[in-house]
């Protein structure tokens, strides 16, 4: 009986050591191996085996985080105060470094977003921010990816995807925005009066030419308008017509 249970102790501890013994990293991770606390390599994926009490393994995920930065109030170059938050993707690409160089690349990554999100707010005018936000985006991906190149993370995209003005600055762009539209059409209305006016001036200089041009406008006038009989009908006569009458009498 001693002997059977013997047995049985010895089946279970060789069972569990070959169990922290085996070990399976899946397609999209690697493991970081470390052999009495020093980094031997990394491994995967699929199943292989670590000496037990010796190795030991940290996994690390290879695909990519979109990580949420949260919104940052900062003051820009003009002096305009602004919230934004924006995303971040990024990805290990060294697992090593991304093991033994940082305590958690994840919280490490975020930190510096929000702090380069609030630096490059603080070097760019509000016109900037809103009018060339994709180069904007292009410079914090820059930055933050050299900020964590010695973590082995790569930063592939930054989006800005929210920005948040006062309501005292959105009056003032609104009110700014219709004055513009006004000056717009004014500047569209005069130029269609000129163009008008141009218009106008050939057709008289043409009338002028010919004398009986004018009589034949007359009359078509007279035919468009004596289609609406509720129409008054006004007969425009030459002044010559009056100075050959007053020298008549004469």
């Amino acid at each position: 009986m001693e002997n059977l249970i013997t047995l049985i102790a010895l089946v279970v501890v060789i069972a569990s050591i070959l169990s922290s013994a085996i070990r399976v990293v899946q397609e999209y991770e690697r493991g970081v191996i470390f052999r009495l606390g020093r980094y031997v390599g990394v491994r995967g994926p699929g199943l292989f085996f670590l000496i037990p009490f010796i190795e030991r393994m940290q996994k690390v995920d290879l695909r990519v985080v979109t990580m949420d930065v949260p919104t940052q109030e900062a003051i820009t170059k003009d002096n305009v105060t602004v919230k934004v938050n924006a995303v971040v993707y990024f990805r290990v690409v060294d697992p090593a470094n991304a093991v033994i160089r940082v305590v958690n690349h994840i919280t490490a990554t975020s930190q510096l977003a929000q702090t380069t999100l609030r630096s490059v707010l603080g070097q760019s005018d509000l016109d900037e921010l809103l009018s060339q936000r994709e180069q904007i985006n292009q410079r914090l991906q820059q930055i933050i990816d050299e900020g964590t190149e010695p973590w082995g993370v790569k930063v592939t995209q930054v989006e800005i995807r929210d920005v948040e003005l006062p309501q005292t600055m959105q009056r003032a762009m609104a009110a700014q925005a219709e004055a513009e539209r006004d000056r717009r059409a004014k500047i569209i209305h005069a130029d269609g009066e000129y163009q008008a006016a141009e218009k106008l001036a050939q057709a008289a200089r043409i009338i002028s030419s010919e004398p009986a041009s004018l009589q034949l406008r007359y009359l078509q006038t007279l035919t468009e308008i004596a289609s609406d009989k509720s129409n008054i009908i006004v007969f425009p006569v030459p002044v010559e017509f009056f100075q050959q009458l007053w020298n008549r009498d004469k």
